[in-house]
């Protein structure tokens, strides 16, 4: 992202009379030229939504139904949509066209409604990565485990229910992050990008085709129009899990904790915030009818027994291998991803805990170490001690709580009305100045409440299932 520590050394040799022109490789806020344009950002959004929120889709499907189901999902695309414009629009504070411009989503609070609201927000976000990084240790080690146990089906042709403890997979996961955290900056790791999108689309997009042939076996769709009937469930567990499943949905869209930031690589003139709407409208419309389809084909597939994650619930036994592609895929992408998300968690906490200890050697000293070959790698015995205990805290939590819906339910509901409608919503009407009690005004609060509705429904749902699992499972003895 800050790649404004290059451009002292690049006009050094040019003749005086081209200075004229030379400020034309910057943008006017002194960083080098933004290039990206619809297409990039929209790659960006698609990347970042389409991810693990898919393998649970078909579950959420099942609970609501074949008419609620489309329906929730429909509004969820449409509401991200909106709200996303909302918030394109206060990229700049001030002036969408010439306003000054903010980096992050904490920037744009911090400009356009200050005080308390910034902590808040703040608060909402790195809780909001920290339960990811949760949800992506539970989910990653149980696709490890899909992986041992397919092979292990197959061996025995499915004699053996092949029964295996989850904590050593979550250990090693742990072990494998605290080496990757060690990464001080995510400048370098672009290409960690590329490689996370392709696998998620690489998993999701074998999901929907396992859906497809699965279907066509059956020879006919299954599922009923009002989802999992009440016999199989108490008619109390069906309302807290159609809960629950709006959680899911709303968890598979959420991305406008990284909204600025991607709207931070787009070119001018037009301006950032026309390029953003198109390319939101072009990503949440490619992610809805891709949503649609994987959550649709799972739920005809399984009806009613539609399993908590696709890829792992053991619904699809063969072809094996290309159930162990789809798993190698989801573990790859989110290995990387759990970096991703968690480097804002880490420079903010560095960066607290230096300016509050300017003094500390721990925290602030760098000791080089060097490696052959490559330049010396920056060894900081306070990012090695801090990062390293946040992710034995993460591992621990998920050995405790090994629960992927829920836990995924629960932060698509705590994620979804603060960050997706709560904070684009108030920065709106400050920004555009829209007076109190008109119109617009009201409508934006009524939609303001509505979704903050549904975030307490879904919490809710989610926190019934915890509950729920809870009772059946002992913590550190989680077997599959």
């Amino acid at each position: 992202m800050a790649n404004n520590h290059h451009h002292h050394s690049l006009n050094i040799s040019a003749p005086p009379h081209a200075a004229v022109g030379a400020d034309t490789a910057f943008d006017d806020d002194g960083r080098p030229k933004r290039t990206g344009t619809v297409w990039t950002a929209s790659a960006h959004i698609i990347t970042a939504v389409i991810g693990s929120g898919v393998l649970s889709l078909a579950w959420a499907t099942a609970q609501l139904g074949w008419v609620a189901g489309p329906v929730v999902m429909m509004l969820f695309s449409f509401v991200t949509y909106y709200t996303s414009t909302l918030l394109a629009a206060c990229y700049r504070s001030g002036d969408s066209v010439n306003g000054k411009r903010n980096y992050t989503y904490m920037d744009a609070v911090r400009n356009n409604l200050g005080g308390f609201k910034v902590k808040l927000c703040g608060l909402v976000q790195y809780v909001n990565l920290f339960g990811v990084a949760i949800g992506y240790t539970i989910a990653s080690s149980i696709s490890m485990m899909a992986i041992k146990r397919s092979n292990c089906f197959h061996k025995s042709g499915g004699k053996n229910p092949c029964h295996m403890n989850s904590n050593p997979y979550m250990i090693s996961f742990g072990i494998m992050e605290i080496f990757l955290s060690q990464i001080p900056d995510f400048d370098q790791l672009w290409w960690l990008s590329i490689v996370a999108a392709v696998m998620s689309f690489t998993y999701s997009i074998i999901g929907l085709i396992l859906g497809i042939i699965q279907v066509a076996d059956n020879g006919k769709f299954k599922g009923s129009l009002t989802g999992v009937s009440i016999g199989s469930v108490t008619e109390s567990q069906k309302i807290w899990r159609s809960f629950q499943a709006l959680g899911d949905m709303a968890f598979a869209y959420s991305f406008s904790i990284i909204l600025i930031e991607i709207q931070d690589t787009i070119k001018a003139p037009p301006s950032e915030a026309k390029t953003m709407k198109k390319a939101t409208f072009l990503s949440v419309a490619v992610t809805t009818i891709f949503y649609m389809l994987c959550g649709c084909m799972g739920y005809a597939a399984f009806g009613d027994l539609a399993p908590g994650n696709l890829l792992t619930g053991f619904g699809f036994y063969n072809p094996y291998w290309l159930l162990d592609i789809a798993n190698v895929a989801i573990v790859v992408h989110l290995v990387g991803a759990y970096q991703v998300f968690c480097q804002p968690l880490f420079a903010f906490i560095e960066k607290y805990a230096s300016n509050r200890f300017p003094d500390s050697q721990f925290i602030n000293e760098d000791i080089n170490i060097p490696i052959p070959g490559f330049r010396p790698f920056k060894l900081n015995l306070f990012r090695l001690v801090w990062r390293t205990i946040f992710v034995i805290i993460t591992t621990l939590v998920s050995m405790l709580l090994p629960f992927f819906n829920d836990i995924v339910g629960l932060l698509g509901a705590l994620g979804f009305w603060p960050l997706t409608v709560y904070f684009p919503v108030e920065m709106y009407i400050a920004q555009k100045k829209i007076p109190k009690w008109s119109t617009r005004w009201i409508s934006l609060q009524i939609l303001s409440m509505a979704c903050l509705i549904i975030t307490i429904a879904a919490a809710a749902g989610s926190v019934a299932g915890v509950i729920q699992d809870s009772k059946s499972i002992k913590p550190f003895q989680t077997t599959y």
